[in-house]
């Protein structure tokens, strides 16, 4: 079928479908949900059997669903309504929630029913269930919907008569506003705390005051040990993160946005906490992890963006930043630790980055706070580089990459460049990078993905700007492994694969191997000239006349909406473009 996705931005829910709905042979075309007449003017275009919408901020206009069946995909259970569903679901605690395929129609939220799928609900921020549990139940239910639709004969089940089944909990709810989120930090525990700051992750924030200043808070982590002071005051900092106290412990508050208007000078966009308010923790003790070899690896929870571990002669470096972004001074930390690990008595080494983002490379918003950003983007992707070169150049143990979430950009290639890439199945890869405003790249990725997808396909990856699961990865010869899809069995197969590595009898011949194979290609072309190549056209990006990578950046950093689909998208606006007959 021709199946238009109407979108307001192809985020991760709609580039998995995009990706589900194409390898089972349907014909696709994006359009981003600009205007009532741009969508109308796609549909015209396109001409589609049926207008798939994973993520909407408004309703689709009554000139297109009146005339096609458009399935939204609301995250919410069965007769759940309104724009903040899993924002209630929670901050109220449930334990069970889902996803609902239904038909546009006049009323929102109001439609029929064509799918369902439920999930167990965990604690988490609302970014990480959304990229997990709900991006799981709403492919499935979409593609249960869109089979559905393609058999011919299912009448989807109307709102009224779902609502009227006694085992329905779901109901119409307001949008959630700031006084619903607002935290007591004189009366509200750090469970009710945590839940409320989770509730709000991604987006919007809760609204708060730090220092005096009001704020924004984002990604909070539970505290295990460290406690004291007045509750809601600033008792630490660790890294990028600050301490709160609160009325039975603390929690850490890794990200903020300071309001628009707090500060003259303030960057209005989400960034570490320590960077927006690094004058103010002048007179705040350090707490850093006390007690564990290098800071590698903590006891209890708390907030700690890099850990290892290791299991016999496996040896397990955790990563976890906060969508996926590596700054600077993160990529230097990551690479003393890898540095670190590769001292320890292991035969392998597995790079696991964290469990919703395995890396999406630099870090866009630290730059773009930068008093210079062209100097922080070139010390950034020089530091990213510098943690490649190791990855590569260690002949000591057997690295591994083991995707649990995502992975984009410049992340590809850091991955790329371990000896082995295993991807969770459902993960979505992005090896390119002229999304950025025409951004060169680096990473190696001139040495690292000709090797594996050849020349030709290097040059089409790079071209087409599309998503990859981890199924079209393995196909392309980008992947090693598609492993399980849950994120437990994955890491579970991921400990045992590896260990079987360890312990096979061929392991001195498989470092002989890559010793040998990387000799003759440092004999063929050293590795450094291929940093130097990519470098001299990030050079021209950061540097030059055009400044197209900055205003991209810029306008991704303020989340500015788009003005128009991407016409790898939109192949619909292709003037090459007809109906098949």
């Amino acid at each position: 079928m021709r199946i238009l996705i109407l979108c307001h931005a192809f985020n991760s829910l709609s580039q998995r479908l995009y990706g589900e709905l194409g390898a089972r042979g349907h014909q696709l075309s994006v359009e981003f949900d600009i205007a009532d007449s741009v969508g109308e003017e796609a549909v015209a275009l396109f001409r589609p059997e049926l207008i798939v919408a994973p993520y909407l901020r408004r309703a689709i206009p009554a000139s297109i669903w009146r005339q096609h069946t458009c399935l939204v995909v609301h995250p919410g259970i069965v007769g759940d309504r309104g724009p903040s569903a899993l924002d209630w679901a929670i901050q109220e605690g449930e334990q069970s929630w889902g996803v609902t395929v239904l038909q546009a129609t006049g009323e929102l939220d109001g439609g029929p029913i064509w799918a369902s799928k439920d999930f167990p609900m965990r604690v988490a921020r609302k970014s990480s269930l959304y990229r997990h549990e709900v991006t799981e139940a709403a492919t499935s239910a979409v593609l249960r919907a869109v089979e559905r639709f393609a058999a011919g004969g299912f009448v989807p089940t109307p709102l009224a008569v779902a609502a009227a089944d006694t085992g329905v909990r779901g109901r119409a709810r307001p949008l959630l506003r700031q006084s619903d989120r607002a935290i007591d930090w004189q009366r509200d525990d750090s469970a009710t705390i945590l839940a409320r700051i989770n509730a709000a992750d991604g987006f919007p924030g809760v609204a708060d005051r730090l220092f005096g200043e009001p704020c924004r808070l984002f990604d909070a982590w539970p505290e295990d040990t460290l406690c004291g002071g007045a509750p809601g005051e600033v008792i630490a900092w660790r890294e990028s993160a600050i301490l709160r106290a609160t009325v039975d412990g603390a929690l850490w508050i890794g990200h903020v946005r300071r309001e628009e208007g707090a500060n003259a000078n303030a960057k209005a966009f989400k960034l570490p906490a320590t960077q927006v308010f690094a004058a103010q923790l002048a007179g705040v003790p350090e707490a850093p992890l006390a007690g564990v070899a290098n800071n590698f690896a903590a006891a209890g929870r708390s907030w700690q963006d890099i850990r290892y571990e290791e299991a016999g002669p496996v040896g397990f470096l955790h990563f976890d930043f906060y969508n996926g972004a590596m700054s600077t001074r993160q990529c230097q930390r990551l690479l003393a630790a890898w540095q670190w690990a590769q001292q320890r008595p292991t035969r392998v080494i597995v790079l696991m980055g964290g469990r919703d983002y395995w890396s999406n490379g630099i870090h866009l918003h630290s730059i773009e706070a930068a008093e210079s950003p062209a100097d922080e983007s070139w010390a950034n992707i020089n530091a990213i580089d510098d943690l490649a070169a190791a990855i590569i150049g260690n002949e000591r143990q057997l690295s591994i990459a083991a995707l649990q979430g995502n992975c984009g950009a410049g992340g590809c290639f850091l991955a790329r460049a371990a000896d082995l890439l295993w991807a969770r199945a459902g993960v979505l890869l992005n090896p390119h990078y002229r999304n950025m405003g025409n951004l060169y790249g680096s990473e190696y990725w001139t040495y690292l993905l000709p090797a594996r997808v050849g020349v030709e396909g290097a040059q089409a990856i790079m071209r087409n700007r599309l998503p990859m699961s981890a199924a079209a990865g393995v196909t392309a010869g980008f992947v090693d492994a598609c492993l399980a899809g849950d994120p437990d069995a994955f890491r579970v197969d991921v400990a045992r694969r590896a260990a079987e590595l360890a312990a096979a009898p061929d392991l001195a011949e498989r470092l002989h191997a890559k010793r040998v194979q990387r000799q003759a290609d440092e004999a063929l072309r050293p590795l450094a000239s291929y940093r130097a190549a990519e470098l001299a056209e990030l050079q021209r990006n950061f540097y030059g006349f055009d400044p197209s990578y900055h205003v991209a950046r810029y306008h991704f950093v303020h989340k500015t909406p788009a003005s128009w689909t991407p016409r790898h998208l939109a192949i619909h606006r292709d003037l090459g473009w007809s109906v098949p007959r």
